[in-house]
């Protein structure tokens, strides 16, 4: 979609400096773009392309503007400027609602007559799917469950049995909602299945990437507050809490009955065993392994950066040294 960069500048609350009547259709990045693009500078080291970039405009702060030659929109953060951007070029079809043909709609289930329900997919006994919602291709709502307005499953999703997704949430492909977690009773050796009888809820604007999976509550719900955004490959087990506007990267595993508190971020690769709290506002890096609550917001790192293999054993040598030192002191 073509905007000028007068609608632009308008729409994002930037200031303009130059042609408001130029448009762009399209975005870049800096160093490809081409006529009618529009890009962003956030990152200094790319600074080195402004002077070249053949793009009809950019997005950067204040202090960048002063060496743009072409078209600028000033802004406090342009990346997130940038984000701001993507809709208005980039609109999202309205569903279109209604049923495809090969889709199985359970005549118990209510399914709101602007939601769309696309080939392949099922719909069970007493499921509520409200209005302007997208049921993916091949996808599956199981009994009971609900999905609010303006919600949007891609392919081969599954929400389990009575779980609850809130309005305008969007599912990636291949995520499963609501599947047993892992409760095991070993009675003499022999494990015994513990039914999960709980479910996942889920609040509004929560975006769980592809092949995620959220495991149902064992008792009580698992619950995935408002804001929350999951990354690609995330396992989240059972009866987990994460609040508000917390984000969470790819492939982290989180044990079950952990309470997570609103507004974290949490790297990629992070694993939390279960049962612990995680305070408001805390950062946890990449690779880290979390075995103990934490308590205050701050920074939490753990795991030790790739070496050169060598300079590797130097440093396990130096560590396992350290350790006899300290038990011959005791």
């Amino acid at each position: 979609m073509a905007l000028t960069l007068g609608e632009l500048a308008s729409r994002l609350e930037a200031k303009l400096i130059g042609d408001a009547q130029e448009t762009v259709d399209h975005v870049a990045t800096i160093q490809n773009a081409a006529p009618g693009a529009l890009t962003f500078l956030s990152n200094t080291k790319y600074r080195k392309h402004l002077e070249h970039t053949q793009a009809s405009a950019v997005l950067l702060t204040e202090k960048d503007a002063g060496h743009c030659r072409i078209n600028c929109l000033v802004v406090s953060d342009p990346y997130v400027a940038y984000a701001k951007a993507l809709p208005l070029l980039y609109p999202q079809p309205e569903s279109a609602g209604g049923q495809h043909p090969s889709a199985f709609v359970d005549p118990a289930a209510r399914v709101d007559a602007s939601a769309t329900v696309s080939a392949h997919a099922v719909i069970g006994a007493g499921v509520v799917v409200a209005a302007g919602a997208f049921i993916g291709p091949g996808s599956c709502v199981l009994e009971n469950a609900s999905i609010g307005r303006d919600t949007r499953l891609g392919a081969n999703v599954t929400i389990g049995e009575d779980c609850q997704i809130g309005t305008a949430c969007q599912i990636h492909h291949g995520a499963v909602i609501g599947a047993d977690g892992f409760g095991f009773a070993n009675d003499g050796g022999q494990w015994i299945k513990v039914q999960q009888i709980g479910r996942v809820v889920i609040g509004d604007n929560v975006e769980i990437g592809a092949n995620t999976t959220v495991d149902r509550g064992a008792i009580d719900d698992t619950r995935i507050e408002s804001g929350v955004k999951i990354d690609n490959q995330v396992q989240i087990a059972h009866n987990v809490v994460i609040g508000e506007n917390t984000a969470i990267a790819a492939a982290t595993a989180i044990a079950g009955s952990t309470v997570i508190g609103k507004n974290c971020a949490i790297g990629g690769a992070v694993g939390i065993v279960g049962h612990l709290k995680i305070a408001d506002g805390s950062v946890i890096t990449g690779m880290s392994m979390v075995t103990n609550s934490i308590e205050r917001p701050g920074v939490y790192s753990s795991g030790m950066p790739a070496q050169e293999t060598r300079e590797w054993k130097r440093t396990m040598a130096c560590i396992k040294r350290l350790n006899s030192a300290r038990k011959s002191e005791q």
